[in-house]
């Protein structure tokens, strides 16, 4: 099982950015798929989540109405969007499936926030 980010980099408060989380070793349609993210110095967290079955989402309360997660199944990728960036949001991005109680991590993708 692999997951691969990739998008991360240096915005502008106000910014935009749209990560991209390739999945395989496993069949990406079948599994919810979710994003966290780590701040410096402070403890992951959750950020967004889209099931499987219907394509439901679900945002962290930060998140919500500035965020949008999404996921192309024919190319097993999950993206995660989020505008009007704050420093605040500056992280690493992790993208995170379970495989029958197995969690499985991405190494992650920088986003710094700054002017």
């Amino acid at each position: 099982v692999q997951l691969v980010e990739s998008g991360g980099g240096l915005v502008q408060p106000g910014g935009s950015l749209r990560f991209s989380c390739i999945g395989s070793g496993f069949t990406f349609s079948s599994y919810t798929m979710s994003w966290y993210r780590q701040a410096p110095g402070k403890e992951r967290e959750w950020v967004a989540t889209i099931e499987y079955v219907g394509g439901r989402t679900f945002y962290a309360d930060a998140m919500k109405g500035r965020s949008t997660i999404s996921r192309d199944n024919a190319k097993n990728t999950v993206y995660l969007q989020i505008n009007r960036l704050k420093p605040e949001d500056t992280a690493v991005y992790f993208c995170y499936v379970n495989l029958g109680g197995k969690s499985y991590w991405g190494k992650g993708t920088l986003v710094t926030v700054s002017s």
